[in-house]
């Protein structure tokens, strides 16, 4: 008995304000439909060479391994780890949140012997907790997230590199979050491994992983004394095609390089520096709406990522109700907590192309209209007026 053929994919319209994906630039959606070439093709591999000259330009590096994974930027933590360790490495790892908690399982099966280091979800490690775990385990490796999506924490990495080299480790860093929407110096840093993806700052669909590796780290891939772990993600085999010896390792996904490709021009032509002051700029006339309104965020001052604003759910509100309505009528999607933070937290994304006044109103407006519904109390128009009042002081 034949089946019926299913309906076309189509979609409903979204405003991804969630913890990713973020919105696409039309842009990039017109070069991921580009006719496609082999992967071996001159025009491909001109587009490779271009795509890691601008990974470079927004990882602040000069670093020569640096490439796009062909998988998420879970492949490319798995990159890096893999690459790094081989079975009976020490292996430091920080968690605070899902994706820390995530390193270290891959790093366990990687086969290294793992030592976490752990703080609550929302709060960050000091300088000092992570150079007296250092100092006592004497790791091969140190991993750490510097943008903890699933909490909203913003780790600064300028000192704990230092810290982490003394020792003679490596520093890992986990910035899927935070490439192209924050600060990120891999260079000036000292970050040594440092992956990403490509559907959150750097608004693009989901399907590639940038990835860096430092000098220190290509010499540690290079000094093993066993195969990685993992074919696919074989750097010491990966690199020779994005090398300019072009040996064949993999089909590469060819459109999804195209759309990066596109994502980081529109990147570098807005420049780093501005690109950062918007999403500051939004978050901070978030912040100042949902004050407004009672709505307290989940992580210190200080601490908060511009890009994904992690905030308290108020008491008697129901977290999966109001999401549900924000999507169905609104078109728009944020996400919810994670862990320990189920049920007590939303997680409200500005990230990319959906860091913009309008959403940051509109988001308002819709929320204010969710709580209402439920017998929050407030004055209608607060959050909408205090975030104006906000955006015209530029």
């Amino acid at each position: 008995m034949t089946s019926p053929v299913p309906a076309a994919v189509n979609p409903p319209r979204r405003i991804l304000m969630g913890p990713g994906p973020s919105d696409i630039h039309p842009r990039v959606w017109a070069a991921l439909a580009a006719p496609t070439v082999g992967h071996l093709d001159p025009y491909f591999l001109q587009i490779m060479n271009e795509m890691q000259a601008m990974l470079r330009q927004v990882f602040r590096t000069n670093n020569e391994l640096t490439l796009a994974v062909s998988g998420t930027g879970s492949a490319g933590m798995e990159t890096c780890v893999v690459n790094l360790i081989e079975p009976g490495d020490k292996m430091v790892v920080c968690v605070n949140g899902v994706f820390g908690g995530r390193m270290a399982d891959v790093a366990a099966r990687c086969g290294a012997q793992v030592t976490t280091i752990e703080r609550p979800f929302g709060e960050i490690f000091s300088t000092a907790e992570i150079a007296d775990v250092v100092k006592k385990v004497q790791p091969k490796v140190v991993g750490i997230v510097n943008a903890e999506t699933s909490t909203g924490a913003w780790q600064p990495l300028e000192e704990i590199a230092k810290v982490v080299h003394d020792s003679g480790a490596l520093l890992l860093v986990d910035c899927v979050t935070s490439l192209g929407g924050v600060p990120l110096e891999v260079d000036q840093w000292g970050l040594d491994a440092v992956y990403s993806g490509t559907q959150k700052c750097l608004s693009c669909p989901p399907g590639l992983a940038p990835v860096t590796f430092s000098p220190r780290a290509v010499a540690a891939i290079e000094a093993r004394k066993t195969k990685v772990a993992s074919w696919y993600l074989d750097l010491t085999l990966v690199r020779n095609y994005w090398s300019q010896s072009r040996a064949y390792h993999h089909t590469a996904p060819i459109n999804m390089n195209y759309g990066l490709h596109e994502a980081l021009r529109l990147v570098l032509e807005e420049g780093l520096e501005a690109r950062h002051a918007r999403h500051l700029k939004n978050h901070k006339a978030l912040k100042a709406g949902l004050a407004a309104i009672g709505i307290k965020y989940a992580v210190a001052e200080g601490q908060q990522l511009p890009m994904l604003n992690a905030v308290l759910i108020p008491d008697g509100i129901d977290d999966a109700a109001v999401r549900g309505q924000l999507l169905n009528e609104f078109g728009i999607e944020i996400g919810g907590g994670l862990g320990p933070m189920k049920g007590k937290t939303w997680r409200i994304g500005l990230m990319g192309e959906a860091s913009s006044p309008r959403n940051v109103l509109l988001f308002l407006a819709a929320l204010e209209r969710c709580l209402s519904d439920r017998g929050y109390k407030l004055s209608a128009g607060a959050s909408i007026a205090a975030a104006n009042a906000f955006y015209a002081k530029f």
